[in-house]
């Protein structure tokens, strides 16, 4: 286990404070003002407050604290967090691209589940970096990755102005495909959901494994080459399954 350390060190500044060397700083964890138990944040405060203590299992907090500091302290850990996917998710793209005959066997070697892994491996190559919104989650993204662009950009542009949360996201984009005139749509405006015995769905998983591939690649696929030439691949990993 690694020994406590800092919160600074990995809370969202200090995270930034240490890649600062490396490379420029992630919009994702650009989230306003330093916290108030950071360096930058104790000087505009004038105060010092004891700084939390972490260590791999656990989140040791000051005695004494007071509301402004715990709820600073809270922020910064969901900004960490909001971060965090994004960086697995580029990571596991570089992995991907740089290391495709050793990529799954590595994975295979962590404790990370595959399944998750591909899903942030997917959106992150749906949303490079500079098309990502630093006020939004990854998991907003996720509800938005299956459209076109333009419609993707509408709906997070939206969500962004409106401090939408993921549900309430979700529950808009429903409302509005409800709402909309009927006519022809496309498979990107399509959602299809089928009942599946766990039997199946096991079977299903590990054919998927053998290919080399994640689950809804996979279905999309096989029913793409049994509904014969002319089929157009819309590949969409769900976030669910």
């Amino acid at each position: 286990m690694r020994s406590p350390v800092d919160l600074r060190a990995v809370g969202a500044a200090g995270v930034v404070g240490a890649a600062g060397a490396a490379g420029p700083v992630p919009r994702s964890t650009q989230r306003g003002p330093s916290p108030a138990w950071t360096p930058a944040g104790r000087a505009a405060r004038g105060g010092a407050p004891a700084a939390p203590r972490t260590d791999r299992i656990s989140l040791r907090l000051p005695a004494r604290l007071n509301i402004d500091d715990w709820l600073n302290i809270g922020q910064a850990l969901t900004a960490t967090a909001d971060s965090a996917v994004w960086w697995l998710g580029d990571w596991l793209v570089y992995g991907q691209d740089r290391f495709p005959e050793r990529y799954r066997h590595a994975i295979d070697g962590t404790s990370l589940d595959y399944q998750t892994l591909r899903n942030y491996a997917w959106i992150a190559r749906k949303f490079p970096p500079d098309r990502r919104r630093p006020g939004l989650s990854m998991q907003h993204h996720a509800e938005v990755a299956a459209m076109p662009p333009a419609l993707q950009d509408m709906w997070l542009d939206r969500a962004g102005a409106a401090g939408w949360s993921r549900n309430e996201l979700r529950r808009r984009i429903r409302a509005g495909a409800a709402s909309a005139p009927s006519g022809p749509t496309s498979p990107a405006d399509t959602e299809l959901r089928l009942p599946v015995s766990v039997e199946r769905h096991r079977r299903w998983e590990a054919a998927a494994r053998r290919a080399d591939r994640d689950l809804s690649h996979w279905i999309i696929e096989a029913l793409d080459s049994a509904a014969g030439p002319g089929a157009s691949p819309n590949s969409a990993p769900t976030q669910d399954h």
